[in-house]
């Protein structure tokens, strides 16, 4: 397998905004997801020597984000001192520009993902990011029927939150 272009500059520009979204989908604060979004890319960074081309750049760098965001998520979880933010809080990012409906269906669909247990999670955000049940699994180590199943319960709990028909 040929080494593609592995710059961070080209990575944030081909995989920035998928990093974006598993960011957001473990982290609700927007100072926190600018931090964990900053860790990410420094992991990467630091791990570009690495890169041997043995599967797709993509893979590499969302195997990356997702380790990332697991531990920040799993450190959260035992910060007993962090102060909890309402999910309801506006988004500065958002500007006028956005259909609010639009907004708040998506604020409301990462509000119900962040929910997810942390392996759900994973899979859900990986199954966004257009990855096969194939790439999953070898992502996270479990059969490609795993994935399937996981992903069907976490896609029924979603409909279901949003209130919408399976």
């Amino acid at each position: 397998m040929s080494r593609p272009d592995a710059s961070l500059d080209a990575i944030v520009s081909a995989h920035g905004a998928a990093i974006a979204r598993i960011v957001a989908a473990f982290e609700a604060n927007a100072a926190r997801r600018d931090e964990l979004g900053q860790e990410i890319l420094l992991a990467i960074w630091q791990s570009l020597a690495r890169f041997r081309g043995e599967s797709s750049l993509k893979t590499f760098v969302l195997r990356i984000a997702h380790n990332r965001a697991v531990d920040h998520a799993l450190q959260a979880s035992r910060d007993l001192a962090r102060e909890e933010v309402p999910e309801d809080l506006p988004d500065p990012l958002h500007g006028p520009e956005h259909s609010a409906g639009l907004q708040q269906r998506g604020e409301r669909l990462a509000a119900i993902v962040r929910r997810l247990p942390l392996a759900q999670r994973q899979l859900v955000t990986l199954a966004l990011e257009g990855l096969s049940h194939e790439e999953i699994g070898s992502l996270l180590g479990i059969s490609v029927g795993n994935v399937a199943v996981r992903l069907n319960r976490a896609r029924k709990y979603i409909t279901q939150q949003m209130g919408e028909t399976a």
